[in-house]
């Protein structure tokens, strides 16, 4: 049984290559840690190195047969360290950027749903205190702002005087003012306690 403490880089290579189980554990003795601390110092994690660093040497076994190590096999182990680090870096990039914008979308979302809440309690408020206006007042305010008729045309529908069409919209906004007063106050704090989160 050869000693491989004292080999060649060179003749381990060959030993690998025989698939010398020996050869591997020498190599991984001489490179574990060095790579290891290689990867750790620009990851910054010791799990994911550790990881790395058993994922190169799995390769490394697998690919014995086929290796083609034009220089040493430090740089050749060190340039695998350094290109599966780039890619967890990349991917942890990748990772991160989709995570802001799912929680940017997320809170657009919540925002969207919150807004939507508050417009449709308006609404229906609103359409409350349409019910409440008296019959003609009623039919001017809905003729105008539903229908989006101008004061002529209200007028002339109803057989009233574009003065009186003026008069029961007046009324009828400032019914729905004070009658829509408590909900706008409600809606104005939950909005703006929604921006000051």
């Amino acid at each position: 049984m050869l000693n491989f403490e004292n080999i060649t880089e060179h003749d381990l290579l060959v030993s690998l290559k025989e698939s010398r189980a020996d050869a591997f554990e020498e190599i991984f003795n001489r490179y574990w840690l060095k790579l290891y601390c290689s990867s750790c110092k620009k990851i910054k994690n010791k799990e994911v190195s550790e990881e790395i660093v058993q994922d190169v040497f799995t390769a490394l076994w697998l690919n014995r047969e086929t290796l083609n190590i034009r220089d040493s096999l430090g740089a050749y182990l060190y340039t695998a360290i350094r290109y599966r680090v780039i890619n967890h870096i990349k991917k942890e990039i990748i990772r991160n950027a989709y995570k802001e914008k799912m929680l940017i979308v997320s809170d657009n979302l919540d925002t969207s749903l919150e807004e939507n809440i508050l417009l449709n309690d308006l609404n229906r408020n609103l359409e409350r205190e349409i019910k409440y206006l008296p019959e003609k007042c009623r039919s001017v305010f809905e003729l105008s702002r539903k229908q989006h008729k101008s004061n002529r045309e209200i007028a002339e529908f109803l057989h009233i005087s574009e003065k009186t069409v003026e008069n029961h919209l007046t009324k009828a906004i400032r019914r729905l003012r004070v009658g829509l007063e408590e909900v706008s106050r409600l809606a104005i704090y939950l909005t703006i306690s929604l921006f000051l989160e």
